[in-house]
């Protein structure tokens, strides 16, 4: 007797299928935000193993965070070109396999290269989690909700990055802050192959290989540039040369797209003001928030002599805080709309850096990491979530994975543009003074001068990004 197995009803293979999505995005970009951080704490453990110098360990997070960067619009246009899952299998793939280069490192050349591996990787992966995730869900709350969970894992990632980075250095060595992406890449990597379906959105094209040049030098050179002023100084040489060269190949880059016949990014996709506005306010955000997670766990070990640990745990309220903003964001955007929310959240963030720079070197827990940290935070998740959606809803399917990779790219690129700068601002204050009261001065400054960029990124905001209409989403959810 043969038994027929009755299949699934569509319904719960789309159900099934669609959490297979999410989970994988969210994994995927978990482990991509995570890395930006999570070596931190490391630092000095592998500065002692690999014999590092100061400048090698700030290429330590620089090679990671421009590799990154100037690789996402590339990896964005590719998913829309060779297909989404592929994408991801490939991103996914290389991030795993340059965890393992350099959780083995034996040399510091080693450890850089494979940081830039992972960059490179994460380029890849990042804009992949977005555009099948916007593909799977259709556009609406439940759009905007799927997007809440991914902005919340992806933040979650980043502020997991000193506590997971602490635990592993203290119990096990600095060496697994980047084996932990090993199995957990292994394992998603096989269930994503098994899990999601492929989907192209056009057909296949040659990629604009100078245009993806021209942009990833651009925005590298001009990041190399802004990391070089802490050690060399504005006026040098070494500084100059990357922080010209890098505006005028975006100018070449622009050029070249306007007259492409398949161009890298297509410039109409710019021209779209929620598209154009969200990316700008992404950015302006990015360049705050990034510089928060490195400047409160230097503050904490530096000058409230916290350990690795110690320092992971203090910041553990200001990690829960982003998730719940940014899992909370949905429901208050069918409320008030995601213009007026990125507005509210962004204040909140900007109140948050405000009070954190009143910082002394003998501040209590509560009101010197604590509170301040949850409202930064806070904000940060709020604001996020509305201007991801913003940027994506516009998108033509074709360019999905164009617009995903800009989000990406505007948020990254501005964490590693204000680290930079804000680092350097700290410095400038600090001199070379290295107590406690000069280096928590140096770090005050450079929190009031966040919350200034955010005040102007509220002003921006609020000039410019398109009302949104809280009642058809209202109208949809119900």
């Amino acid at each position: 007797m043969v038994h027929v197995t009755t299949p699934a009803p569509p319904s719960e293979r789309t159900r099934t299928r669609t959490w297979a999505v999410v989970l994988a995005a969210c994994v995927g970009q978990f482990l991509v935000v995570l890395d930006v951080s999570v070596v931190n704490v490391a630092l000095p453990s592998m500065r002692a193993d690999l014999g590092l110098s100061t400048i090698g360990l700030q290429w330590v997070l620089n090679a990671y965070s421009i590799a990154f960067a100037g690789f996402m619009l590339l990896g964005g246009r590719t998913a829309d070109l060779y297909g989404r899952k592929l994408m991801f299998l490939v991103g996914l793939g290389l991030f795993t396999a340059a965890s393992l280069a350099g959780g083995l490192a034996q040399e510091g050349w080693q450890l850089l290269a494979a940081r830039a591996a992972q960059g490179l990787g994460a380029a890849v992966l990042a804009p992949a989690t977005l555009t099948l995730l916007t593909a799977a869900v259709p556009e609406g709350p439940a759009r905007a909700r799927a997007i809440g969970t991914w902005m919340a894992v992806g933040a979650g990632g980043g502020a997991a990055g000193g506590l997971v980075g602490g635990v592993l250095t203290d119990a096990l060595s600095w060496r697994w802050v980047l084996l932990i992406n090993v199995p957990i890449g292994v394992l998603v990597l096989v269930g994503a192959a098994l899990w999601l379906a492929e989907g192209r959105a056009e057909s296949r094209r040659r990629v604009d290989l100078l245009g993806a040049v021209l942009v990833t030098a651009g925005l590298a050179s001009t990041a190399y540039g802004i990391v070089q002023t802490e050690e060399a100084g504005w006026t040098a040489t070494a500084t100059l040369v990357p922080l010209v060269g890098g505006p005028v190949l975006l100018a070449l880059f622009t050029l070249v797209e306007a007259r492409a016949a398949s161009p890298l990014m297509p410039l109409r996709v710019l021209g779209a003001r929620a598209v154009a506005s969200a990316n700008v306010a992404m950015l302006v955000i990015g360049s705050a928030t990034f510089a928060m997670w490195y400047f409160m766990t230097v503050y904490a070990q530096n000058v409230l002599d916290y350990s690795a640990l110690e320092a992971g745990l203090a910041l553990m309220p200001s990690s829960l805080a982003v998730v719940v903003g940014s899992k909370a964001a949905p429901r208050l955007m069918a409320r008030v709309g995601a213009k007026n929310l990125a507005l509210i959240g962004t204040a909140v963030a900007a109140a948050g850096f405000g009070w954190q720079s009143t910082m002394t070197a003998h501040g209590s827990y509560l009101t010197a990491v604590c509170l301040p940290g949850v409202l930064m935070m806070a904000g940060a998740g709020l604001a996020s979530t509305p201007l991801a959606s913003l940027a994506t809803s516009g998108a033509a399917p074709g360019e999905a994975g164009l617009v995903s990779g800009l989000v990406n790219t505007s948020r990254t690129m501005g964490g590693a543009l204000g680290l930079a700068v804000l680092s350097t601002v700290a410095a400038a204050r600090t001199g070379d003074v290295a107590d406690p009261a000069a280096l928590t001065a140096g770090y005050a400054l450079a929190f009031r001068t966040a919350g200034t960029v955010l005040v102007g990124g509220l002003l921006l905001m609020l000039l410019w990004l398109p009302r949104h209409r809280p009642s058809r989403e209202r109208t949809v959810r119900g």
